[in-house]
């Protein structure tokens, strides 16, 4: 393995949200976005691997957790109802992404 990268919590992050910005920008599909994790990950030295996966685990579950919170909040205000019709389609593309499951299947 003749290149090896960091894996610490701040790099993970970083990769993390590039990640989902380029998704939300359209920079990148669903598809790009898990082949660019599946190569990130061969680029990480397998005894780096278990905590590679906490880190990333611990983001994708904090990164959940807020997109969860900001989803409840648009429910709740009156204001984000003609936006709702708007966003539908964007959100079924984005619900066809890999699940946090898939990943930590295919990370496995």
């Amino acid at each position: 393995m003749g290149q090896e990268i960091s894996v610490s919590y701040q790099a993970v992050k970083s990769k993390v949200y590039r990640l989902i910005d380029a998704l939300v920008e359209d920079e990148k599909s669903p598809e790009e976005i898990h082949e660019c994790i599946r190569r990130w990950w061969a680029l990480i030295h397998p005894s780096d691997r278990p905590v590679a996966h906490k880190y990333l685990s611990l983001v994708l579950a904090r990164s959940n957790t807020s997109l969860v919170s900001i989803q409840q909040a648009m429910n709740e205000a009156r204001d984000f109802d003609a936006l709702r019709e708007v966003g539908s389609e964007r959100l079924s593309r984005m619900a066809a992404a890999p699940s946090h499951a898939q990943l930590t299947n295919t990370l496995s």
